[in-house]
């Protein structure tokens, strides 16, 4: 059964962390890595996913998701194939299902490594 994702998001390569996010950190959470986006930024926490989106022509206007490790039910990884560009995520949350692609500059496995550590072992 094919389901329409949600949302779609692209993470292009693994990037240092961005200073800015501590603000939006709760206590006792860290942020322990980040992928850089088409128009910004997706940082793992040990208790969610955050992804910011810059919109506008200044990109001073910024949309944040924030999906909870503890709302995924499920998720699949497919590696990039010989002809694909990208790998893919798919995440099954109680919010709706939600499609990543991932970059060659992302590592699938290691990406699948932090889902399970995160839903498994909680963060």
């Amino acid at each position: 059964m094919e389901m329409k994702a949600i949302t779609e998001w692209t993470l292009l390569s693994e990037i240092p962390i961005p200073q800015d996010v501590t603000q939006l950190l709760v206590q006792g959470e860290v942020a322990y890595a980040a992928f850089k986006t088409f128009r910004d930024s997706a940082i793992f926490t040990n208790k969610r996913l955050i992804v910011r989106d810059a919109q506008g022509i200044t990109g001073k206007k910024v949309e944040i998701y924030s999906l909870p490790y503890s709302s995924i039910n499920m998720w699949s990884t497919e590696n990039a194939g010989t002809m694909d560009f990208n790998a893919e995520v798919e995440l099954w949350t109680r919010a709706g299902h939600i499609k990543i692609k991932l970059g060659r500059g992302v590592d699938v496995r290691r990406f699948d490594q932090m889902i399970a550590h995160a839903v498994l072992i909680g963060g």
